[in-house]
């Protein structure tokens, strides 16, 4: 009965100019040696079939992640345009329910670190039993490490049992103050790993979230490029998981990153003993702190601290490791013919 959806579309922009719209961040090796793609997939063994994990992304990159992670035609679900991830989902549970009327969906995204593989498989096996157990969404919460800006926090309510507890509330994305507070409260990450019974999260859709449920009619029938033109795009936390009353957090035992930007290297790579991450050919000289990345030519690094360098696709990037979350604002500087990279 268990299925996995894997969402791997997304442009990895922040990647840039690594990562590009033919090979966004989820087909690169950011944190080790495979795509986080492959190892999202490497990571369900034991746990969930390759023949019951479904992955949602877009025409351009469907056929790579195909030829990638090996899987069967059938399971690449290719949207028709990007519509945020509670069409995603919705769609990719639906599909799931058609294949296995009584499916039990783990969700899961494409380009995370992830430390202990064997501690995610317990942790997602508790999600997927609290959900049927429950009937409830279940949602993982991970340990803040730090007061991070940029995730959803969690804030625990009463236990459901001795691994589950409601959800008293969500908090996105506070500033540093907030989230620290939040933490001394004993909120949680909002990881984005999700479990639910198919039939429990369509009728949550169905009493929550009108920008999709009035949609639903055209699955029914089979017609996936109506249902993606008439949705209004909207996350599944804020289309649902905030407004339902039917939400479970378990707390997630492995180490998780989402690698989000040029500075999440640092939390997933090894380090020199100045705390430089180099990736590629360098020579990193009486510096500390920085992260390098070279995919053809020598970068040489000397008495310099908390910089970003990067060589790739014929581009050379350099900025303070601090300004690696404002690379959208970057970008949009940037002119088309230096920031568009094609093949």
């Amino acid at each position: 009965m268990r299925w996995a959806v894997l969402l791997a579309g997304g442009s990895g922009t922040r990647f840039w100019p690594l990562s590009t719209p033919d090979t966004p961040k989820q087909l690169l090796p950011l944190s080790g040696s495979g795509t986080s793609a492959e190892e999202s997939v490497e990571r369900l063994t034991g746990l969930i079939p390759r023949d019951r994990t479904l992955v949602v992304a877009g025409a351009r990159l469907a056929p790579r992640l195909q030829e990638r992670l090996k899987l069967p035609a059938a399971n690449i679900l290719i949207e028709p345009r990007a519509a945020s991830t509670a069409p995603a989902l919705i769609w990719a549970t639906w599909e799931a329910q058609r294949r296995d009327a009584d499916a039990e969906v783990l969700s899961l995204h494409a380009d995370w670190a992830v430390g202990d593989a064997a501690a995610f498989r317990r942790t997602a096996d508790m999600a997927l039993a609290t959900a049927r157990q429950h009937d409830r969404l279940v949602t993982v919460g991970m340990v803040p490490s730090r007061p991070e800006t940029g995730y959803g926090y969690i804030v625990p309510g009463a236990p459901l049992d001795d691994t589950a507890r409601t959800v008293a509330r969500f908090s996105e994305k506070p500033d540093a103050a907030t989230a620290l507070d939040l933490m001394a409260a004993g909120a949680l990450w909002n990881s984005g790993l999700f479990a639910w019974t198919a039939r429990r999260l369509l009728e949550e859709v169905e009493a929550h979230t009108p920008e999709v449920a009035h949609c639903i009619p055209a699955l029914r029938v089979g017609d996936v490029e109506r249902f993606f033109r008439e949705v209004t795009p909207i996350s599944i936390d804020i289309g649902l998981l905030e407004r339902s009353g039917a939400v479970a957090v378990v707390r997630g035992a492995f180490a998780w990153d989402d690698v989000g930007t040029w500075q999440a290297l640092t939390r997933v790579r090894p380090k020199d003993p100045k705390g430089n991450v180099v990736v590629g050919e360098a020579f990193v000289h009486e510096s500390q702190d920085c992260i390098v990345w070279s995919d053809r030519d020598p970068i040489v690094l000397h008495g310099v601290q908390d910089l970003v360098v990067v060589q790739a696709n014929g581009r050379i990037l350099v900025m303070p490791a601090e300004r690696a979350a404002g690379m959208k604002h970057l970008l949009d500087a940037l002119p088309p013919e230096i920031r568009d990279i094609t093949p």
